[in-house]
C-alpha cells in the first residue's frame, strides 16, 4: 500500500541547494517550513482563501502543537511530495496530518494541531459548523465548489464584481471594454465555495450554429490553481454539449493557454492582440 493512500491534497517540490548541509542532506527544520507552506495549498484546494475565510468566520487558526517524526532523509535535487489531510476535528481544534514522500517512501510524518480562536482575545472557540462541513466534505471527496448557471439578470450581482476585480482592476482593461451587449443573451456561470462566496465566472454564447464560444473566464487570484476555474469551464462545456453544440472555441490569454490545453483545447491560428493583451484562439470538440 502506498504511503500516499488516504491523503486528499498533494504539493510537490524539488530540494534546493540552500536547503541542504555539506553532505547534501536536508536540514530538519525545512520540513516544518514545507508543511506550513503546503497548508496554504490545502486551503486553496478547499476553495477557502484563508484570510478572507477567517475574517468571514470571525476567527483565526493558531498552531497549538507541531510534531515531526523523521524516518529518512531527503537530499539535494530530490523530488518530494507533501501530503496533507484533515485527520480529525474537535470542538475547537483541527488536526492536520502531513507526510513527506520520495518515490512513495515516507521520509517524515507530521501532525499539526490548530485551535480556532477569537482573534481579539486569543481564546479558543468552537469550530464553525460551515468550516467543519467544508473540511469533512473535502476529505470525503465532495467538490469544493458548486457552479450555478443562469442569465445575466440572475448572476450579474456575483459575476460582475469578479470580472471587475480580474479584468479591470488587476489587468487594467478599460471598464467600457469589459461590459458589452452580449452579456444579456449569454448563459453565465458562477462558482461558489461552501460559504456561498462567488469565486469565478464565465459565459457561453453561440458563435455559429453548432459552435459555442466561451468567454469572460475570470477567477479571483486567491483561489487560482485550485480547480475553481476548471469547474466553471466544465459546467459551460456541459451546457454547450447539452444544447447540441459540436465544438467550443475561446480566445485565451496566452498566459492561460496551458490551463486550456490541460482541458483538451488546442490552439488555432497565430497570436493576436485583444484589449492590449496577447491572445490565441483555442478549440475543442464536444
Amino acid at each position: 500500500m502506498s504511503a500516499a493512500n488516504g491523503f486528499r491534497h498533494f504539493e510537490r517540490l524539488r530540494v534546493r541547494r540552500s536547503e541542504v548541509d555539506m553532505d547534501r542532506i536536508v536540514f530538519s527544520s525545512h520540513y516544518l517550513a514545507w508543511f506550513d507552506s503546503a497548508i496554504a495549498g490545502y486551503w486553496q484546494a478547499l476553495a477557502l482563501p484563508y484570510r478572507e475565510t477567517m475574517a468571514r468566520l470571525q476567527g483565526e487558526l493558531r498552531v497549538r502543537k507541531a510534531t515531526l517524526e523523521y524516518e529518512g532523509s531527503a537530499h539535494h535535487e530530490d523530488a518530494l511530495t507533501l501530503c496533507m489531510r484533515c485527520a480529525r476535528i474537535g470542538r475547537s481544534s483541527i488536526v492536520i496530518e502531513c507526510a513527506c514522500l520520495r518515490d512513495g517512501e515516507r521520509l517524515v510524518r507530521c501532525e499539526l494541531v490548530y485551535v480556532f480562536v477569537d482573534p481579539s482575545t486569543g481564546r479558543a472557540k468552537a469550530v464553525p459548523p460551515v468550516l467543519r462541513e467544508a473540511l469533512l466534505g473535502y476529505e470525503a471527496g465532495e467538490p469544493a465548489v458548486s457552479v450555478r448557471l443562469g442569465s445575466w439578470v440572475d448572476l450579474q450581482h456575483d459575476a460582475g464584481p469578479i470580472r471587475t476585480a480580474v479584468f479591470v482592476e488587476e489587468q487594467g482593461i478599460p471598464a467600457e471594454m469589459e461590459w458589452d451587449a452580449a452579456d444579456a443573451g449569454c448563459l453565465h456561470a458562477v462558482a461558489y465555495n461552501r460559504l456561498g462566496v462567488p469565486l469565478a465566472t464565465g459565459r457561453l454564447l453561440e458563435h455559429v450554429p453548432g459552435t459555442a464560444k466561451i468567454g469572460r473566464m475570470a477567477v479571483l487570484s486567491s483561489v487560482r490553481g485550485g480547480g475553481v476555474g476548471r469547474a466553471v469551464l466544465d459546467a459551460l462545456m456541459n451546457a454547450a454539449r447539452a444544447r447540441g453544440d459540436r465544438e467550443v472555441l475561446l480566445h485565451a490569454q496566452t498566459s492561460a493557454a496551458p490551463f486550456y490545453l490541460r482541458a483538451g483545447f488546442q490552439p488555432r491560428g497565430p497570436e493576436f492582440d485583444e484589449a492590449g493583451i496577447a491572445h490565441v484562439e483555442m478549440v475543442r470538440s464536444l
